[in-house]
């Protein structure tokens, strides 16, 4: 089951793999197509992911015990200023009346959403990588005993 982290992150990722498709197809306004319908819905639903995924980061790393929690807040620090300022960008995107693919591809080029990509992936692998590691350390099973 995804943490909530790995859910935001989806969202996030999920709404970019989505407005590259919108860029490509050379649209002049979202209007009146589900195209554009579909972006609004992409962009306003990462606009949420975003704006809880500090929180949601913080939250995560004080359920844990880590030694090293104050590594991870420097970086969240970083996290949260990527954040705010592609917050910024999609909602400058999401208040004009129509939004062209050009519009998208600009979005897109913005240096920061890429670096709350690149943020975020960083986060989704240190995830993977914990998990794996937890799991590996966890005692096997017991196999049912023989009756």
């Amino acid at each position: 089951m995804p943490t909530d982290i790995e859910e935001r992150c989806e969202n996030i990722e999920e709404c970019y793999e989505f407005t590259l498709s919108y860029a490509a197809r050379g649209l002049s306004t979202d209007e009146g197509s589900d195209a554009g319908k579909q972006l609004r819905y992409h962009l306003t639903r990462a606009l949420e992911a975003i704006k809880g995924i500090h929180t949601s980061c913080f939250a995560a790393i004080h359920a844990e015990a880590l030694a090293v929690r104050e590594k991870y807040e420097a970086f969240f620090a970083v996290l949260e200023r990527d954040a705010q300022s592609s917050i910024a960008a999609i909602e400058l995107v999401l208040v004009q009346p129509v939004i062209s693919s050009q519009l998208i591809d600009n979005l897109n080029a913005c240096i920061h959403l890429r670096a709350l990509l690149t943020d975020l992936f960083l986060i989704t692998e240190i995830l993977q990588l914990r998990n794996m590691q937890a799991a590996a350390a966890a005692p096997p099973a017991s196999a049912p005993a023989d009756a």
